[in-house]
Order: structure tokens, then C-alpha cells, then sequence
């Protein structure tokens, strides 16, 4: 598709917004910081597709005294070109992405303008690289106010604002804002789940983890462990092999995979907005049953893996420990005395969720409340991992685990994978993506009226547009 039907899509987007009145100018009012420089009404933290929706969400209610900061360069946003090793997107290609109701935002209506409809309807599934690109124009074309290389170290409370630490190219800077949006990605709800049976004085000589930066040509011809049978260890698999490993042994405890996608089940509309209006009881039964059946491996990651030569997969295997040895890595199997040896270690076992273990919350560590703070549940259903998920309220934000100590968790919003439990998948995959930034930009901008309306309510009776003048009803204001 040549520059010109790209370019009348761009119009077509800004015709569309026209006819909408968006964005709308900003409304709420000017607030210094405590240092005199003026304070941003919203530092949202991650450029990837949710701090997209999130942030061109606030900007369609008037809240545009914003800023949006990434710690990646230009398209390096989110996993899709780092540690996520698929070639395609997991989801259907008819998911409108983050289009906020608009279908030129769609990603379809980009595909189209930019490789014609007979692409789209070749396509299969959305490859990772074309996704990017996408959320790159989506960036673009709102004029989203998105600073790259710009990362958040540290929240602290500040009076009634949130004292920002960023860390860029240019060393240390300190930002004010009266709130925050955490649209950090699956990583940045606590980091990496190691296994407690790695030695991790494997790393980074020995082993890594999915989540790290790879280089697997340096694992040309060697013989490469994987810990985990989930859709990562087996894109990890197919990679290292297709760049040359010669042979991936894949370690897996269960005896036999998960075979029905139960996620998919829940991503339907009804779900996704009815989900935080259950009961804190109904909400944790169902997550314990989806955390417990677990989700299979998609069947064309399986078909992909399975064409390499040199794959070898252990069901029914779980790990006991991992160390170094002479020759490399050395794994035991539980109730297996021989010993396994690879010259490398990749561990699968997927994102940790403990928010007070997020680096940049802790100053609020010891305030944050988790589920295992505000719900016990029936001894059959306890699971220890699930407690230790945020407790959010009902716009994504953080709450205090005792009332009164730390009130300015009410303006840190964790739009990631931590908000599985309180608000199901809507800030973790691609289906929820318009109903997560809608929710956290309500509650904003609602949190954000209520706190200005003693300013709001001046500027509404100081506004002074006579409607009558020119007509004979017009009356002056000294003589009303």
C-alpha cells in the first residue's frame, strides 16, 4: 500500500475524533507542586498497549495534563520484540486492540490502510512485529505526550501528591503527580517466579530466565534444559532450536498438559465488566478453578516446537534440584537418582505476583493490602500464591491494609497482571484492553472532579457567556 492511502487513514482517524469533540480541552485545575513547578494531574508508567488505552482514555475525558514515560527506546514498548518468543500474537486477529470504540483505531482498519484487505484476509494472527507497529501509530496519531528511555525508580508519598523518582539518559529527575497509572506489563506486578530448587549462582553463566534477554546464539550446538511446560518454555524450545541448539530437553511436572483454554471462555464482554461487581467469595472460586486447570499451549506453538529436530519433552517430571557441576548444569528429578546434565538452564515458571516486592512501591511496601489481607478462604481453596495478589479497588487502585495509614495509595492505579484477581484479565491481555482503560480513566477522572470542585464550582459561577445579547431580552450585568 503506497504513503497516501496511509496517510488518508491518519486523516480518516483525525475526522473521526473531530466528529466526536475529542480530546476535549483539559479541565482540571492548575496544582503546584510542593516545590513551585506544576504538577502533573497523571503520570501513567508504561507506553505498551495498556499505557496507550489508559492514557488516550484520559485525554478523550479532558484530563491532558499528562505524561507518559517508558524505560524502552522507540518500539521496544512491552514483550512483543523482547522476551515474548512467539511470531504471532495468542489472540484472534478480530480484536479491535486498544481502539477505545473507534473503529479507525482499530487494528484492522491500520492493516488495511497499510497492506490492503486481501492481507487482512490472508492473515492468520497478528504477527508480534506488526503489533508493534501498530501501538507505535496509535502513539502517533493521538499525540500521546510519550517520553522513551524514561524509567519510574521510586514512588513515595508527598503531602497529597505522589513524589516520582525517573531515571533517564540524562540522570535523575523528580516529577510531582496527583496520581499514577502502573501499566507495567506481566513483569512489573513482582518480577520472575525462580524456582526455589535453582541455584541461582547459575545465572547468568549457566541459566536464565524466559523474561531475560537471551543470546541464544551463544547457545549454538549446546544441549539446553527448560523447567516449565507453559506457551513460554515451549517458544523458548523452538527458538534455541531453530537458532541452532542441538537438543532441548523440556522438564515438565504435570503428567499430562492442559488441553482446553478455559480463558477463553471468560473473554466475553459480560465477564469482563460484571467480574468486579462479585462477591470477594465468587471471585476467588473461579480463580482458583482457572488457576488450577491452567491454560494449554497454543496448538501452533506445539506444531512449531515439534518440527525442530533434537526436542525432547518429560512429562510427569518434576525437578528436584539444579546446580552447577563440572560439566555444566546438573539436574535431579524427584525419585531419580541419575543425574541430568545440559550446558544450559532456562526456567519457565512464568511472573510473580507480590506487589511488595515491586521496586518502585517500596515506600508503600508494608501499606499494601493483598487478598490474604481482606478475604479467607475455605480451607479446600487456599491457595497461598492467589493471597498474595493485590487487593484493588474498583478503578484499579491501590488499598492500605490498615485504614488511614497510607491514603495515598488511593491515587496508584496497577493497571498489570496484579489486577488478575480483583479485575480478571482486563489489564493482561488483549480482549479487556478497552474495558481496563475505560474503568481506570473513570475513576480518575472522577477522583479528580471531586478533589478540584471547590475550583470547578468558581470557575462555573465566574462564567460569564451571555447567551441574549444582540437579541431585545439583552440585559447588561450591572442592571441584572
Amino acid at each position: 500500500m503506497d504513503a497516501s492511502s496511509r496517510l488518508s487513514h491518519d486523516a480518516a482517524v483525525a475526522r473521526d475524533l473531530a466528529l466526536l469533540g475529542l480530546p476535549p480541552d483539559n479541565w482540571p485545575a492548575a496544582v503546584p507542586g510542593p516545590d513551585g513547578t506544576p504538577v502533573r494531574d497523571v503520570l501513567v508508567v508504561g507506553a505498551g498497549m495498556n499505557g496507550i488505552a489508559a492514557a488516550a482514555s484520559l485525554t478523550f475525558k479532558g484530563v491532558r495534563n499528562i505524561a507518559v514515560i517508558d524505560s524502552a527506546a522507540p518500539g521496544r514498548e512491552g514483550p512483543w520484540l523482547t522476551y515474548a518468543r512467539m511470531g504471532t500474537l495468542r489472540s484472534p486477529k478480530t480484536l479491535p486492540g486498544p481502539a477505545l470504540g473507534i473503529p479507525s483505531l482499530t487494528y484492522r482498519a491500520w492493516h488495511e490502510a497499510r497492506f490492503g484487505s486481501a492481507s487482512w484476509e490472508a492473515l492468520y494472527k497478528i504477527p508480534n512485529a506488526l503489533w508493534v507497529e501498530y501501538l507505535s501509530w496509535l502513539q502517533r496519531v493521538l499525540a500521546l505526550p510519550v517520553t522513551h528511555r524514561l524509567a519510574l525508580e521510586r514512588l513515595e508519598p508527598a503531602g497529597r501528591f505522589l513524589r516520582a523518582t525517573l531515571a533517564g539518559e540524562d540522570g535523575a529527575r523528580i516529577v510531582f503527580a496527583r496520581r499514577v497509572v502502573l501499566a507495567t506489563g506481566r513483569r512489573g506486578a513482582g518480577g520472575d517466579v525462580w524456582p526455589a530448587f535453582v541455584d541461582r549462582r547459575l545465572v547468568p553463566e549457566l541459566a536464565a530466565h524466559t523474561n531475560d534477554d537471551i543470546d541464544f546464539a551463544a547457545l549454538r550446538g549446546k544441549s539446553i534444559a527448560i523447567v516449565g511446560g507453559g506457551a513460554s518454555a515451549w517458544d523458548n524450545a523452538a527458538t534455541a532450536l531453530e537458532q541452532g541448539a542441538a537438543r532441548v530437553d523440556m522438564y515438565v511436572r504435570r503428567a499430562v498438559l492442559p488441553q482446553v483454554n478455559k480463558g477463553r471462555g471468560s473473554a466475553y464482554p459480560g465477564f469482563m465488566v460484571g467480574w468486579d461487581a462479585l462477591p470477594d467469595a465468587e471471585r476467588w472460586r473461579i480463580m482458583v478453578y482457572l488457576d488450577d486447570v491452567q491454560s494449554p499451549v497454543p496448538h501452533e506453538t506445539v506444531h512449531r516446537t515439534l518440527a525442530q529436530a533434537g526436542f525432547h519433552i518429560h512429562l510427569g517430571a518434576p525437578v528436584e534440584a539444579v546446580a552447577r557441576d563440572s560439566d555444566g548444569v546438573a539436574m535431579r528429578l524427584e525419585g531419580d537418582p541419575e543425574l541430568r546434565r545440559h550446558d544450559f538452564l532456562i526456567v519457565a515458571t512464568g511472573f510473580a505476583v507480590e506487589p511488595r516486592a515491586i521496586p518502585e512501591l517500596a515506600a508503600f511496601a508494608d501499606d499494601i493490602a493483598t487478598w490474604g489481607d481482606r478475604y479467607v478462604s475455605p480451607p479446600a481453596l487456599r491457595r497461598d500464591h492467589l493471597a498474595r495478589y493485590p487487593y484493588l479497588g474498583p478503578g484499579f487502585e491501590l488499598t492500605e491494609r490498615s485504614p488511614g495509614r497510607q491514603p495515598q495509595l488511593a491515587h496508584i492505579h496497577l493497571v498489570n497482571h496484579g489486577a488478575f484477581l480483583s479485575h480478571t484479565a482486563i489489564a493482561s491481555d488483549i480482549p479487556g484492553v478497552n474495558i481496563a482503560a475505560e474503568r481506570v480513566s473513570t475513576a480518575i477522572t472522577q477522583s479528580l472532579f471531586c478533589e478540584d470542585i471547590d475550583a470547578l464550582a468558581a470557575r462555573l459561577e465566574a462564567f460569564d457567556e451571555p447567551e441574549l445579547e444582540g437579541t431585545p431580552f439583552f440585559v447588561p450585568e450591572a442592571r441584572r
